[in-house]
């Protein structure tokens, strides 16, 4: 069959969107596959979500990290969902998640709706990625097209949750070898952790920089002395480490490029925030200095770089399922019986700790 310009441009949009990867890996992936199956899904997510940030804006930040700490473990999959049963060990439970994941009641509450309205149709992975970007837009950050048609997962790995899952004190050399892993480049890394524009940590994961850096006895050195005595505030020495902390004080529920202007000046949160700049001759600092000046290029990259996460490792067709309920596989939700729903949903608000 001949090629028309009509194909010709169908196949650079197609390149657009899939990064010009190899087709075999995300063929199956379309921004239109629920178009004639669920075709409000995505209205779905955004009503949803548009409630709840009403009361929670802070939630809009927790569903991108949700995202995040699901994609950098055997893909995105949503393999974090899932609970503890006889057979599969929650991510949940890993060093990087205890204590700190917050959305899955969210999350359950999206799939809910859409299985009255489409049901056995929309994969929790999928929900996962459309969360992420609606939450994105909600906070005035970018919009972006999602591709779609993942699968869940049958398993999880806690283990491979504590190995990949970057830390908040990790190296700019770290940073980026646990995103080359994931097939993400400089670049991704800068834009990814530029989700940080909002958002909230606790203090046990940046508290040692303010009192004793690398166990020196002494503040980190990148920290601007007021930011630093700000923060000693909102975290006492041998205080609970409970406390919160904006990642951006002034626009802590917005999407927009303060972060960068922020670790300009030794205002970045987390050590890992903080590397992307301090690190003396690293090639992040023109990306950072780039963003910082130019928003319109930070949402471009962080679009394609956020389009490019989820793809890592998709699970399609009969390689995985779509979960009835997203803290369990199908066939554990049998035999544990329909009440297991209604159980998880209502002891989900002791999970809601961290960002």
């Amino acid at each position: 069959m001949k090629y028309s310009i009509a194909n010709s441009l169908l196949c650079i949009v197609f390149l657009g969107l899939f990064g010009g990867l190899p087709l075999s890996s995300y063929a199956q992936l379309s921004p239109t596959f629920y178009s004639k199956t669920c075709p409000n899904v995505s209205s779905i997510v955004t009503d949803i979500l548009t409630n709840v940030s009403k009361t929670d804006p802070r939630m809009l930040a927790s569903l991108v990290r949700l995202h995040f700490h699901d994609c950098f473990v055997q893909g995105c999959d949503a393999s974090v969902l899932l609970n503890n049963t006889a057979t599969i060990e929650s991510e949940q439970d890993a060093p990087p998640n205890s204590n700190s994941l917050r959305g899955l009641d969210v999350i359950n509450n999206i799939k809910t709706t859409v299985e009255k309205s489409c049901p056995n149709t929309v994969s929790c992975a999928d929900i996962l990625t459309l969360a992420a970007q609606a939450a994105s837009v909600l906070a005035k950050g970018p919009s972006w097209i999602v591709p779609l048609g993942r699968r869940d997962s049958f398993t999880a790995n806690r283990t491979l949750a504590t190995v990949n899952l970057p830390a908040p004190f990790n190296t700019l050399d770290l940073l980026k070898s646990a995103f080359a892993k994931q097939g993400l480049n400089t670049t991704d890394l800068v834009a990814l952790s530029g989700a940080h524009t909002f958002g909230r940590a606790h203090c046990s994961l940046f508290v040692d920089r303010l009192y004793n850096f690398n166990r020196t006895g002494s503040p980190d050195p990148t920290l601007d002395t007021i930011y630093l005595q700000q923060l000693r505030n909102i975290c006492p020495n041998g205080g609970p480490n409970t406390n919160l902390s904006s990642f951006d004080p002034t626009t802590p529920d917005r999407f927009d490029k303060n972060y960068y202007s922020n670790l300009q000046v030794k205002k970045g949160l987390l050590q890992s925030d903080q590397e992307l700049f301090s690190t003396s001759g690293a090639d992040t600092i023109k990306v950072v200095n780039k963003f910082s000046s130019d928003q319109n290029a930070f949402f471009e990259s962080f679009k394609e770089a956020m389009v490019k996460m989820s793809k890592i490792d998709v699970l399609t067709g009969t390689k995985g399922e779509i979960r009835k309920q997203c803290n369990f596989i199908n066939s554990e939700l049998t035999e544990l019986g329909l009440a297991t729903m209604t159980q998880q949903e209502s002891s989900e608000d002791g999970i809601l700790s961290s960002i």
